[in-house]
């Protein structure tokens, strides 16, 4: 008898276990926003598994691709501060710097451009990169 009503309450349990599930699923899916931030957690994943593209330029010393890849980075680092991402931001722009041919120059203009936590958070960086 006990047997049979604990198989009872976990089928029970399962049940409701399963319906929790499914009920949720359907309310995530059917949530209009739930495809945009889906594929913007992925840009951002794809972007962060791409992570410090410096070791990529490294190795090559061709003036065009310096050149596109500092533009890259600037951007990126642009568009991750935009979105509140200060980290990644940070970082991009530490890559940039970094293959910069004057980077007192952007350091400048950077300071004048981006807010004074980031900013720091940015020094931050450079000092720990270059230790």
């Amino acid at each position: 008898m006990m047997r049979k009503t604990s198989a009872i309450a976990v089928g029970i349990c399962g049940a409701l276990f399963v319906g929790y599930c499914i009920y949720f699923d359907r309310k995530r899916r059917n949530d209009p926003n739930f495809k945009k931030r889906l594929q913007e957690r992925r840009r951002k994943q794809r972007l962060a598994r791409k992570g410090n593209g410096l070791s990529s330029i490294q190795g090559q010393k061709d003036a065009e691709a310096m050149q596109t890849f500092f533009l890259e980075e600037i951007q990126l680092g642009e568009e991750f501060l935009a979105q509140g991402d200060y980290e990644i931001g940070v970082g991009h722009l530490s890559n940039a710097i970094a293959i910069c041919s004057q980077p007192q120059q952007l350091l400048q203009v950077l300071q004048q451009t981006i807010p004074p936590p980031i900013f720091h958070l940015l020094l931050m960086k450079l000092s720990s990169i270059s230790l």
